[in-house]
């Protein structure tokens, strides 16, 4: 719980202070790279980590997650200009793709399918407390001190984390393993040419330009080159018979969508009220927190319902709703109501609490010990592929909005925010086409990893 607190508040407790941070170092075009490079070093990381848990064990990586992310806490809490900040955001990143896998992974490992309905409210508690906690810490740490102190929180609470470790112990038959690194590095490289081409495109250089046509090119070149690797390798690091079966294949799908949707609204809607409205940066985060609060009190409540009607008609019911809230939020952001915001927010938080929490346990529960790691893994990382594309796709719209913008500056943030809402409708119904296609599986179906395999 408290390693997945880590996650929980950085989640959100950056978005607040976004405008904060571009005041003092500057960068506002360059913004989006805070989130996106965290989130591609936290994906590309991902499956490095959780292959490793399932060979070494769970804890030295969880252990080693943890020292990276309080690494990367305290040198962004240093940083002295945007490029800077940026390159220890990524970091920080490296050390999250380790945190969250790895917890969940252990939970997977204590509770059995039935336990974990009741047990997930516990976590779900965690992600609660931050949802409030995270938005709330960084409008004020930004009104009133200084953003660093969003990085410098961190501190108390990962050696707190460490410290609790101690008493968690587990059983590993430790091997000789190799490495995909291979995998690994045509990932990263592949992954990070997107990225780039995506965010500098339309900016920095014409989409058309040299530039943006080579960053197209290598991602095109290296991310083929990166399932060829899979496919050789003796251990993949992102093994692709993960994508063989229908049931993880859809809930991966899904969890990307979740990541895209989350994003877009964390990244953009703090700055849309404090831009717009406008709004102080506490109060932003306050309206953002209903996002996050609507998440939690939902994923709560999902295993009773999964368990009832299985994991297939909860997520429907979940993406449902997020994408009935996306589109109030797009059609109602014109208005720039605080009020209507919240509760918008809140709606599509409360569908991503029905959405996350049964694909993600739906998919691990199909797999035994040695490869739920590795699921979990292939979940998260795709939710972190999707908020990292996401973030990219809804940066370059913004940046396209406001590059061909000669009125206000206040009207050009509205129109561009507008067109990221209007994206993550898109985001949404996407994910709504991913859930349709999962298959009817009941948690005592996908109990039994042989059988879920038949019915994938």
């Amino acid at each position: 719980m408290m390693s997945t607190g880590l996650i929980a508040i950085d989640s959100t407790i950056l978005a607040t202070a976004v405008p904060s941070v571009v005041k003092d170092l500057g960068g506002f075009s360059s913004f989006p790279w805070l989130f996106s490079v965290y989130l591609l070093a936290q994906a590309v990381s991902v499956p490095v980590y959780a292959k490793l848990a399932d060979t070494v064990g769970r804890k030295p990586i969880l252990l080693t997650g943890i020292g990276l992310f309080l690494l990367g806490s305290i040198l962004c809490g240093f940083a002295p200009s945007m490029t800077v900040l940026i390159v220890f955001r990524a970091v920080q990143g490296l050390g999250a793709g380790a945190i969250m896998p790895v917890s969940i992974t252990v939970a997977g490992d204590i509770y059995t399918v039935a336990e974990r309905a009741k047990a997930q409210g516990y976590l779900a508690s965690v992600w609660a407390i931050s949802s409030v906690v995270g938005p709330t810490l960084g409008g004020v740490f930004s009104q009133f001190v200084s953003w660093r102190w969003i990085f410098f929180v961190n501190i108390p609470l990962c050696l707190l984390t460490v410290f609790l470790l101690r008493r968690y112990r587990e059983n590993v038959e430790r091997t000789r393993h190799r490495i995909d690194v291979a995998g690994a590095v045509t990932l990263t490289i592949g992954l990070t040419a997107l990225l780039t081409a995506l965010l500098e495109g339309g900016t920095v250089w014409a989409w058309n330009s040299v530039p943006s046509l080579v960053a197209f090119g290598v991602a095109v070149v290296a991310l083929p080159v990166f399932v060829l690797a899979e496919r050789w390798a003796p251990e993949p690091v992102l093994p692709l018979w993960v994508f063989s079966r229908r049931l993880l294949l859809t809930t991966a799908l899904v969890s990307a969508g979740v990541g895209a949707v989350t994003i877009g609204l964390t990244s953009y809607v703090p700055t849309f009220l404090e831009k717009v409205v406008p709004t102080t940066p506490l109060v932003s985060g306050l309206a953002l927190a209903a996002l996050t609060v609507g998440w939690p009190v939902a994923a709560s409540n999902a295993g009773r319902l999964y368990l009832r009607i299985g994991f297939r008609s909860t997520a429907l019911i979940g993406c449902g709703i997020a994408a009935l809230g996306a589109v109030a939020l797009a059609l109602t952001a014109p208005l720039a109501s605080i009020g209507l915001m919240a509760v918008t927010c809140f709606l599509v938080g409360l569908g991503l609490g029905l959405v996350a929490t049964p694909t993600l346990i739906a998919a691990q529960s199909s797999v035994g010990y040695e490869q739920r790691g590795v699921v979990t893994g292939a979940s998260l990382f795709l939710r972190s592929i999707g908020s990292a594309l996401g973030v990219a796709v809804f940066g370059a719209l913004a940046n396209g909005v406001l590059a061909g913008w000669h009125g206000s500056a206040v009207s050009g943030t509205s129109s561009a925010s507008s067109a990221v809402f209007d994206a993550v409708v898109v985001a949404g119904l996407l994910t709504l086409v991913a859930a349709i296609a999962m298959p009817g599986v009941h948690a005592e179906t996908v109990a039994v990893p042989g059988v879920a395999a038949e019915a994938a």
